[in-house]
């Protein structure tokens, strides 16, 4: 089993905690990863848009009648087709945010704990008891325990 030291407010090493193996055990990356992605995707704001034809301002009249110029028959000046025409199938806006099973997540938090745990980046503070209720006291505290 793994171990970490317990501190207490001055530093002093008071003891030592046992980690269980199942939580502190071999890291997945790959469901870290996948974790990872899904809290970045969920994140994400969406609010990409593009105008189609209907949202772009201009053009309520047909430009010509249907038959007789030798034209091609045109319904309006902000078609896809012509410059400054509405864009078609562009981004809407969306959410990205997708269900991760919570099995997984678990999983992740393991492997996110047993790395933090391999990096040497877990502490134990044991119990925080402040004698002295003094802002100065807990700030050196703060200081030593920030992580680097």
């Amino acid at each position: 089993m793994a171990t970490i030291d317990i501190h207490d407010l001055s530093g002093a090493k008071v003891g030592t905690l046992e980690l269980a193996d199942e939580v502190f055990g071999a890291v997945n990356e790959d469901l870290l990863w996948e974790a990872i992605k899904q809290y970045r995707a969920a994140q994400r704001a969406g609010t990409h848009a593009t105008k189609n034809k209907k949202l772009v301002s201009g053009a309520g009249k047909k430009l010509w009648k249907q038959k007789g110029t030798g034209r091609a028959r045109v319904g309006s000046i902000r078609s896809p087709l012509w410059r400054h025409g509405g864009t078609v199938h562009g981004p809407q806006p969306r959410s990205y945010e997708y269900a991760f099973p919570r099995k997984k997540l678990l999983g992740a938090l393991r492997s996110a704990l047993a790395s933090k745990f391999a990096d040497g980046a877990l502490k134990d503070q044991g119990a925080i008891d402040l004698i002295k209720q003094q802002l100065g006291a807990f700030g050196k505290f703060i200081e030593r325990v920030k992580p680097r």
